[in-house]
């Protein structure tokens, strides 16, 4: 039996991850974080499909919370294979718009959530001799994009600390790879508005935005990719490139 917990996992991106692995047999567990109502949704629409998923409630930039979930994971299985990072927070905002607060929000969500879930299983997984840590960046990482200074400073360093912990793992047989989403169908889109929409799409050489299936697609590639490590892996029908 195989175990994933995936952050941020009750809706968007993060669903369409967890119910991949769900749907190749895996134990999945979803974390959350303050939205119990879409968790609970979520769980149910997937019990209606015949899968089983556990639910575990924490804040990932908070680190005692994150311990405690782990607790909690390894209190019910004895190993973790992989652990997707998708939990994240966007912000749009010129610089001049962006707090200290604002900047400090981003980079605890999104930066500092991965580093406490990787700390968090790093010796489970050196201990039962590999495993597989999937960080959610973004296109924005690579690329930049104006009036996101914040969150693609946030998914440039998601990529970075992929990079740096892959060599420092991969001795191990732990593999740490990266996922950079292009525009995708969420609700992180949401604020875009339809002309603007249309504009991105006539950048994507694909001819259409991504779909969260489309990226969990890659996340079960890259579970499955032994010999791959320290990669990033974009998901954008060509956007950016």
């Amino acid at each position: 039996m195989k175990t994933a917990l995936v952050t941020g996992g009750t809706k968007g991106i993060g669903k369409a991850v967890a119910l991949a692995f769900l749907e190749r047999g895996f134990e999945v567990v979803i974390n959350y974080h303050d939205d119990e109502e879409t968790a609970l949704a979520t769980q149910e629409e997937f019990n209606m499909l015949g899968y089983c998923p556990v639910l575990m409630r924490a804040d990932v930039s908070d680190e005692m919370q994150v311990k405690q979930m782990f607790r909690e994971f390894f209190g019910i299985y004895e190993k973790l294979d992989v652990l997707v990072n998708n939990a994240g927070v966007s912000l749009v905002r010129v610089i001049q718009d962006t707090t200290s607060a604002d900047w400090n929000t981003v980079f605890d969500v999104n930066v500092k959530g991965v580093y406490h879930c990787c700390r968090a299983v790093a010796d489970n997984m050196i201990c039962y001799g590999g495993g597989c840590i999937i960080n959610i960046a973004s296109i924005w990482g690579e690329i930049g994009a104006s009036c996101e200074v914040a969150y693609s400073a946030s998914k440039g360093a998601v990529i970075a600390f992929t990079k740096a912990l892959s060599k420092e793992l991969a001795p191990s047989k732990v593999r740490v790879n990266c996922v950079s989403p292009g525009v995708i169908d969420t609700g992180m889109n949401s604020h875009l508005t339809a002309g603007e929409m249309e504009s991105l799409i006539e950048q994507i050489p694909a001819g259409r935005i991504g779909y969260p299936a489309d990226v969990a697609k890659a996340c079960v590639y890259l579970a499955e990719a032994d010999y791959v490590t320290g990669e990033v892996l974009s998901v954008g029908g060509g956007f950016g490139k």
